[in-house]
């Protein structure tokens, strides 16, 4: 066993190929239900997503192939911070008093502090190849938001971002960044589109919701021909960008010389960086054998694994959207303003889901003020600071590890701190002044949400 701290790779080892769990997932007996067109309930084709992304990226959303290559001039944008480093948290070790080993990923060293440039550097990269010059998004925190605005200025793209509202108020400083890199970034719902017009008309108040901020973008780049859609989460093309990830953690644990891990954990909203993370160890559990518990864990106030249904729904609120077989609490679903803006989604990517209804990964959710006791926890030891999403995996980390310390059993850990809280002070203060509220979704209000899904056979 190396008595290393911090891992890190090279350059050279930065991953050549994404990896696609559509290519393993039947060998585990899962099938992942295809996309619905919204108005004909038939299978998504290409030509329904053609006003939406680039056909690259559409062949990517389809394909079963194992491993997509990287694009060398992608590869060269990931060479600014990637590899990432892993670290063995051996201060929280002590601290917990855990013989649990624990190692997390830290993607907070990407410009935008987050996992998000990833994926947004990529489609960035295609659309520039297939001539686009201007894109639309949605962002929850931020994260997403800024990490597009990066990507666009690096390849001369025109971006505007639909800001949920809550996130817009409480996270300036993540407004300030996308403003930064060159985009414009309006809060949502807004009256720039029909979607945000409706939605004020009855809540003129609203706080907003990721799903309302997708509606937008949407409609945005579906009215204009100079205009495609970005996501940041959810979709196949997006969660296989991600894979770099633990492809990194996986060799990154050998140079560690480590034992292979018995637990992997990540938060999880609509699923880019627990699928990033996971998915690598996930085909080990598939093809190879391993063992490997993965656990995803999500808010209490948007607890759609948890507490949710498996069924197709759209994925935004105002139904323009492909309908998707996954685990949801009803596309209009309105989140509490948790300070984790990242994770109010209603539901969750396919292939998460339907891995999670397979029992091949497991789910949990946990209350806000709980996730920043364990934050602080953390960074008291390690010093550095998560995001309140990311705070979700620490503190089922620590969970796991208090778990070892009462059996005596040395479990290795391994989760993904997917960004910094750096933009997230506001939170912290909340919380340490005693001012954070725990939200628990009402269940009347899951089940009212519930009677709107699409009726598909």
């Amino acid at each position: 066993m190396s008595d290393l701290t911090k891992i890190v790779l090279s350059e050279q080892d930065i991953p050549t190929h994404w990896y696609n769990l559509n290519a393993d997932l039947p060998a585990a007996g899962v099938e992942v239900p295809p996309p619905l067109h919204p108005a004909t309930l038939q299978p998504v084709g290409p030509e329904d997503l053609a006003p939406l992304f680039p056909m690259a990226l559409i062949e990517q959303e389809v394909s079963t192939e194992r491993y997509i290559e990287i694009p060398d001039e992608v590869r060269d944008i990931y060479r600014l911070w990637r590899p990432s480093p892993l670290y063995r948290a051996r201060r929280w070790e002590k601290a917990l008093d855990t013989p649990a080993k624990i190692y997390y990923k830290y993607e907070g060293v990407s410009p935008a502090g987050s996992h998000k440039p990833n994926t947004a550097v990529a489609q960035a990269y295609y659309n520039k190849e297939a001539g686009v010059k201007r894109i639309t998004t949605e962002t929850g925190a931020g994260q997403w938001g800024s990490a597009l605005a990066l990507a666009a200025q690096f390849f001369g793209i025109e971006c505007k971002v639909y800001m949920v509202r809550i996130s817009y108020d409480q996270k300036p400083y993540r407004r300030v960044m996308i403003q930064t890199w060159g985009a414009s970034v309006v809060a949502s719902p807004s009256n720039e589109t029909n979607a945000g017009r409706q939605i004020l008309a009855k809540h003129p108040d609203s706080s907003g919701s990721l799903g309302i901020a997708i509606s937008e973008a949407v409609e945005e780049a579906a009215t204009r021909e100079d205009t495609k859609y970005s996501l940041g989460s959810v979709l196949n093309h997006v969660l296989l960008h991600q894979t770099v990830i633990g492809q990194e953690v996986i060799k990154q644990l050998e140079v560690a010389g480590a034992d292979w891990p018995d637990i992997g954990i990540g938060c999880v909203g609509g699923g880019s960086n627990f699928g990033g993370f996971a998915f690598p160890f996930l085909r080990e559990n598939i093809v190879n054998g391993k063992k490997m518990r993965l656990i995803a864990v999500e808010p209490a106030a948007t607890p759609s694994i948890t507490r949710g249904v498996y069924a197709y729904d759209y994925g935004d609120t105002a139904a323009l959207t492909p309908i998707i077989k996954m685990h949801t609490l009803g596309h209009d679903f309105m989140p509490a303003p948790i300070h984790a803006g990242g994770l109010r989604y209603h539901g969750m990517a396919a292939q998460i889901s339907a891995a999670a209804q397979a029992g091949l990964i497991e789910a949990r959710n946990v209350q806000q003020r709980a996730i920043f006791d364990a934050a602080l926890s953390f960074t008291r030891a390690e010093g550095i600071l998560p995001a309140p999403e990311a705070a979700h995996a620490v503190q089922a980390t620590m969970q796991e590890a208090l778990a070892c310390r009462e059996s005596g059993e040395s479990k290795t850990i391994v989760f993904n701190m997917s960004g910094h809280g750096h933009f997230d002070l506001s939170a912290y203060d909340a919380y340490l002044r005693g001012d954070l509220v725990d939200y628990e979704y009402p269940e009347e209000a899951i089940r009212e949400s519930l009677t709107h899904l699409p009726k598909v056979d």
